[in-house]
């Protein structure tokens, strides 16, 4: 065979070879988002994905163990037990009644077993009760600090 052809054959195997690996990874990494109120009505195969969760954390529900923290979120008036089971520390703002999106899997005990979560504390970031807003009138006023 001619050294043109051969090389030819190779990359051919190169690029098919890289193009089933991306198809493949593109297909692991998807996630869907779906509310507490969709995840109890999910079936079948739809169980099987990787899926995000978001709610407010139910005051009183974290529970620390070793290797993981047990949580309840609610949201449209239905609650969901997660189980977070990574490896990073939890988010400092992850507290009672703060807004939270879960990323992992449900479990077959009806539980959903996450391995990522992020955490918002609304009241964290809303402006101090009575606090001046206004900005001044002169933008060439000068600070006095």
């Amino acid at each position: 065979m001619k050294k043109q052809v051969k090389f030819g054959i190779g990359i051919g195997v190169v690029v098919l070879s890289m193009a089933v690996l991306a198809w493949l990874g593109y297909g692991e990494s998807k996630t869907y988002y779906h509310t507490i109120a969709e995840l109890q009505t999910l079936k079948g195969a739809d169980l099987t994905h990787r899926m995000r969760l978001g709610g407010t954390v139910q005051p009183g529900s974290i529970h620390r163990f070793s290797g993981r923290v047990d949580f309840v979120l609610q949201g449209e008036g239905k609650t969901v037990p997660i189980s977070y089971v990574g490896s990073d520390p939890l988010p400092d703002t992850f507290v009672d009644n703060s807004q939270a999106l879960v990323e992992g899997r449900p479990a077959s005990d009806g539980r959903f077993v996450a391995e990522h979560v992020q955490a918002k504390c609304a009241s964290k970031y809303e402006a101090a009760p009575g606090g001046d807003r206004s900005t001044p009138s002169d933008p060439t006023q000068r600070s006095t600090m």
